[in-house]
């Protein structure tokens, strides 16, 4: 039995203190931090009218190197989970550093004042986390950290080779709102107003935003027009599949959110670059955040279902060979269980199936790991039954 430490309490962090608090015999004792404690005093107050357990909360500032330190050092848990804003990977692996505790996170660091991310910040710190003895698991979510897990998979147990890998992720759910996201906004509109780019041949080739699109036969969901994305997996899995020639991500769209996205990036409200306002400087997309819902307030209303899988192709016993591995995920189902909607909910659970591998002893290792480069099966075995079963198809 171990202590845990979740850092944020927004859509994701929701399902994570709740997941903890129903595995009973792996976590002895969770706390919940967040800047605003009111946050994670509510989410408290839900898991103990729900599954009847007391957790801890804490007021933290996770910008502040000393006062993570502090908190970590006076709570003692055995790994802390990440689900902060990706500014603030690098921080909180500081403070793990130095409070000696193991870290796991879901989505890569980008810097706050650059539309780039990149896994180029937290490899520096395979050294540190190496000399220390303390383990750091990078993007155990679902894409990434399912997605990458589901690669490994596939290369230790269907195919030799691994070719081309198409990542596909489909939203068939709606929440009824003309204009919302389903993780942090400032994230998301990053993400998807940010340049595409892929890995072919040995190189990486970009796309104008949103220019490449195919139409994808999503289980659960049917047809749907996916667009090409960069995705922070590609790159980690560009390194470690064998035999790789590409690597793709495609996610899906509506129309309505493209055409109110198309008009934002036009008037300018999308921009990270500060500007004056009223003889104040503001960042047009943090007031942009400031006025669409909060993802976690879309999960009371949300129907439909999420599907979400990797399309792999390679040689096996000299053959072509081509499987499809997937899940899907229902938005009432998640909400009944842990008051969230499927895409946090499929962020959540692989985070707390990762700390489950890495406190239990079946991942273990000094330094700095991406999902696939540890064994999937026993992270498989545990994600299933936690609520995210996955299937293969082969096609």
């Amino acid at each position: 039995m171990s202590k845990v430490l979740i850092i944020g309490a927004g859509g994701v962090g929701t399902v994570v203190a709740h997941k903890c608090a129903m595995e009973k015999t792996v976590f002895s004792d969770i706390m919940l931090a967040s800047r605003t404690v009111s946050k994670c005093e509510k989410i408290a107050a839900e898991i103990k009218a729900m599954h009847g357990r007391t957790i801890q909360t804490a007021a933290v500032d996770a910008d502040n190197v000393p006062a993570l330190v502090k908190l970590i050092k006076a709570y003692g848990p055995k790994v802390v989970i990440n689900v902060a804003l990706p500014y603030q990977d690098l921080t909180i692996m500081d403070a793990c550093l130095e409070a000696g505790v193991d870290y796991l996170d879901t989505a890569n660091y980008e810097p706050p004042d650059v539309a780039k991310f990149e896994y180029s910040w937290q490899w520096a710190y395979q050294e540190r986390f190496q000399k220390a003895g303390r383990m750091a698991v990078l993007g155990s979510g679902f894409d990434p950290g399912m997605t990458n897990v589901f690669c490994a998979y596939v290369q230790k147990h269907l195919l030799d080779e691994v070719h081309y890998v198409d990542i596909v992720d489909c939203n068939g759910g709606s929440h009824g709102k003309a204009f919302a996201t389903n993780f942090n906004p400032e994230i998301n509109i990053r993400e998807i107003t940010a340049r595409g780019r892929y890995w072919e041949n040995g190189e990486w080739i970009e796309t104008d935003p949103l220019s490449q699109s195919m139409m994808f036969d999503y289980p659960g969901v049917g047809e749907r027009k996916s667009f090409l994305l960069y995705h922070e997996e590609l790159e980690s899995l560009a390194k470690n599949l064998k035999g790789l020639k590409r690597i793709r991500f495609w996610m899906t769209f509506g129309e309505s959110y493209l055409k109110h996205l198309e008009v934002m990036q036009n008037i300018g409200i999308t921009r990270i670059d500060e500007v004056e306002f009223n003889g104040q400087k503001i960042v047009p997309i943090q007031f942009l955040k400031a006025l669409l819902p909060d993802p976690a307030s879309l999960a009371a209303n949300y129907t439909g279902k999420t599907s979400i899988g990797c399309l792999c192709e390679g040689i096996k016993d000299g053959k072509k060979k081509r499987y499809f591995i997937y899940n899907i995920c229902d938005h009432a189902e998640t909400y009944k269980e842990v008051r969230a909607q499927a895409v946090s909910y499929t962020t959540g659970v692989p985070a707390v199936t990762g700390a489950v591998m890495m406190v239990t002893g079946k991942w273990q290792g000094a330094g700095v790991w991406n999902m696939e480069q540890l064994d999937p099966d026993p992270f498989l075995a545990d994600v299933g039954p936690r609520g995210l079963p996955w299937h293969v198809e082969e096609r």
